[in-house]
């Protein structure tokens, strides 16, 4: 590995050109290796839902079933640990996602799209349909 690109590397949250000339800083939440980080951690939650089927129409969702970082009783509930049977199919499905719809992902984040969820979940992958009924408590 050359010195020059060993440098490039180096320089984590700044935006570059081919040449690794240096430019404006970039947030740390809109820096690539931020994001790689969190994309990663989303999908290591999966664990957080299990597989329900909805009493009305016979579908199988999945339900987010752990609480939140600010619910009260989250402390407590951290010190258990739970496996969920969908959760490595879940994450799987998860980090195939993210690889794929990748750049779409990088670009709403930088267009500082509102509802990127929304978005990217119906119009750049048209990966979901309505919703059956509101799987978060």
């Amino acid at each position: 590995m050359l010195i020059a690109d060993r440098l490039c590397g180096q320089m984590a949250g700044k935006h570059r050109d081919p040449l690794c000339a240096l430019s404006a800083p970039v947030p740390l939440a809109q820096s690539e290796a931020f994001l790689v980080d969190l994309l990663d951690k989303v999908c290591m939650r999966m664990n957080d839902y299990q597989l329900e089927d909805d009493p009305v129409t016979k579908q199988k969702y999945f339900r987010r079933y752990a609480p939140r970082k600010g619910d009260k009783i989250y402390k407590e509930y951290k010190k258990f640990f739970f496996y969920s049977d969908a959760f490595k199919p879940l994450k799987f499905a998860c980090e195939a996602i993210i690889e794929k719809y990748e750049d779409e992902i990088f670009a709403l984040i930088a267009q500082e799209a509102h509802h990127l969820a929304d978005m990217l979940c119906s119009e750049k992958s048209d990966l979901c349909g309505t919703p059956i009924n509101d799987p978060e408590p």
